[in-house]
């Protein structure tokens, strides 16, 4: 007899994973090799070491360890907040009248209101043990930067915080937060960095962009003492982390005997995505599987769903190295009435790879939708979701309903990767009506893509 499933699925702390899972290591057919930008060959930890920590590097690079030890150091700060709990809704299946059973992993059990502790946590942790003293960053909506602002607090590291000018304007109380925690955080573009100073020269009323804020954040850790660069997305050591998202999932499920039809994540670097569908994943690449998987980004940043397949910068001011990515191009920068997050003009190289060859589907949505999604979800579930989250919700209600129509029983999972109670700027103007949506022209994309590099590895 199967056992009845609670509403809230609670691990016990002795059954948090011990290991990040490397779902490389899994991958036939691996991700292209990141570029240095001068040379056009695959870089190595020493090129890479002059931006970054040096074990995060090293994770970086490694495509053969499957499972990859988490020190005790990082899993006594994970306790503070983890396990997280796997929540069955039904009451949002009620509202739905739908045969389907719908999951999600809720990441926003710790102050930051995220899942981005998980890897703010490690990275900090690392930055300690090498003798580091500060670090630098950029953040977007803010989840990123209130995760590492507490991160670094936890570990008595100094941060400096770039963040995406619009997004400080729309969200105050982010910057209040990494603030209280002793961060320092500066609206990007700005004056304080050539970067910045080139930027606004160019466009003086720019928003700004995750690319600007990169740039900047950058610059001042190369030119810093015992100061590195810190990254809450797209690279493969960030995706890394959040693997234990998937795993603490899987563990939950595999408890009850359930097995997901549909794995569902929102997509704007590829984090919280990467990390709930990793161990999943690895049982589709090894034949064990047959889960769709469904990235939902919005309709305004749309690298995958519109993007080009390429190597390309991670930044505006092209200091990074080269990534073979799901790119719109490092000058991209969304429209300013883009309220969700989600704002990165790349996907990480894995989920871009998975993408290109099958094995993950993506869909854009608008974000007066999304907002629709998210208040129907909070009505009924008696959370507020983060913007970013609300995309899964969009496509998890679509699929629920599609499985109302056809009279199909699946299974749902999807990632709700935080809380949206720094966000009510964008929820006051979607009570207004004034929320509108932006949706790029192919103009405007040409004019992202035209900033993609002009080398041969793109012919």
């Amino acid at each position: 007899m199967s056992k009845k499933i609670p509403t809230r699925i609670y691990l016990a702390e002795d059954e948090m994973p011990k290991f990040w899972y490397n779902l490389r290591a899994d991958m036939k057919e691996k991700p292209a090799p990141i570029l240095h930008p001068g040379t056009l060959q695959p870089v190595t930890s020493a090129d890479m070491e002059q931006i970054f920590c040096k074990e995060p590097v090293k994770q970086e690079l490694d495509e053969t360890t499957q499972l990859i030890p988490i020190p005790d150091g990082i899993r006594n700060f994970y306790l503070a907040y983890r396990p997280s709990p796997l929540i069955r809704a039904y009451y949002l299946e009620k509202d739905l009248e739908t045969p389907a059973e719908i999951y999600y992993k809720f990441e926003g059990t710790n102050t930051s209101g995220s899942h981005k502790l998980n890897s703010a946590g490690a990275q900090a942790y690392y930055a300690k043990e090498e003798g580091l003293t500060s670090l630098t960053t950029e953040t977007g909506a803010g989840q990123w930067g209130s995760a590492m602002a507490m991160a670094c607090a936890f570990y008595n590291l100094k941060l400096t915080v770039y963040m995406v000018k619009i997004s400080s304007e729309q969200k105050p109380y982010r910057k209040a937060l990494m603030e209280a925690y002793g961060a320092s955080v500066i609206p990007s573009p700005s004056n304080t960095t050539e970067s910045g100073k080139k930027i606004l020269e160019n466009d003086p009323n720019t928003g700004g962009s995750l690319g600007c804020a990169i740039s900047e954040a950058i610059e001042t850790a190369v030119k810093s003492e015992k100061c590195r660069y810190v990254l809450g997305s797209v690279l493969n050591h960030v995706l890394l982390h959040q693997s234990i998202i998937g795993q603490e999932t899987k563990t939950a499920m595999d408890m009850y005997g359930i097995k997901p039809d549909i794995i569902i994540g929102c997509a704007g670097g590829g984090s919280n995505l990467g990390g709930l569908i990793a161990p999943f994943m690895g049982e589709k690449l090894a034949g064990k599987s047959n889960a769709r998987f469904i990235a939902v980004e919005p309709a305004s940043c749309p690298s995958f769903t519109r993007g080009r397949y390429a190597y390309d910068f991670g930044d505006t001011a092209k200091t990074t190295p080269l990534i073979k990515m799901q790119t719109l191009g490092s000058g991209f920068i969304p429209s300013s009435n883009h309220a969700g997050g989600l704002r990165y003009h790349g996907m990480n190289s894995v989920l871009s790879k998975l993408y290109r060859d099958g094995f993950l589907e993506a869909r854009s949505e608008i974000q007066t939708n999304v907002f629709d999604a998210a208040v129907r979800f909070m009505k009924v579930e008696g959370i507020l979701p983060a913007p970013e989250s609300s995309h899964a919700i969009k496509a998890a209600i679509d699929e629920a309903v599609e499985c109302k129509k056809t009279g199909e029983k699946k299974i749902i999972l999807f990632g709700l990767t935080g809380t949206g109670y720094f966000d009510m700027t964008a929820y006051m103007s979607y009570n207004a009506k004034t929320m509108s949506d932006s949706v790029p022209s192919d103009a405007d994309l040409e004019r992202g893509f035209a900033s993609i590099p002009d080398i041969p590895q793109n012919k």
